[in-house]
């Protein structure tokens, strides 16, 4: 069991981690101003810091680590030893397939914001015509993930211990030594 809360702690960790870097990427968002060149030929956009970017992969990389390290802590809830029937395992089977929605949610929000915020545009206008589109990632897309990712990270613990509880318990129909209970 000492080994179950090394894990526990350890993806804890790591979803802090992953949504502090969310939080970060939506705090330090790319924004566009729209420049005129010094000779006043035309406009073009110019980007601030794309730090956010790195943040959101950050956050996307360390979301994925703690998944993967619960499902292969779990054996991804297919393999391994037989499960006890009932409640722990039914909720098991629910929290599995709940944290995996939750997680592509969140990895996906994550990936968006990261590559529409590495994405600027090289679009020059004329002076004196309309102004270029200076498109930038919308506010609250890193946001989204930083919530599925605290989603997700409740969820994952939640399976790990109804996974954990329902193989602890389960006794196999077929011992292999002698079983002397009853005689005793």
């Amino acid at each position: 069991m000492a080994s179950s809360t090394i894990i526990l702690v350890f993806v804890f960790i790591l979803d802090l981690v992953a949504f502090g870097l969310a939080v970060a990427a939506e705090q330090r968002r790319s924004t566009a101003n729209i420049v005129t060149d010094s000779e006043k030929n035309y406009n073009y956009c110019r980007y601030d810091s794309d730090i956010s970017t790195g943040y959101g992969v950050g956050s996307f990389l360390f979301l994925l680590a703690g998944q993967l390290l619960i499902m292969v802590a779990s054996k991804c809830f297919c393999c391994g030893r037989a499960l006890r029937p009932g409640g722990s395992r039914a909720l098991a089977i629910i929290l599995f397939i709940a944290c995996w929605v939750t997680f592509f949610i969140a990895e996906v929000c994550l990936l968006a914001g990261s590559v529409r915020n590495a994405y600027h545009t090289k679009y020059n206008t004329i002076f004196g015509e309309d102004p270029p589109s200076c498109e930038t990632v919308r506010k609250g897309v890193f946001a989204a993930g930083a919530a599925f990712i605290v989603f997700t990270g409740i969820l994952t613990e939640f399976y790990y211990v109804c996974y954990s509880k329902a193989r602890d318990s389960f006794q196999s129909p077929y011992e292999t030594g002698v079983g002397m209970g009853t005689y005793s």
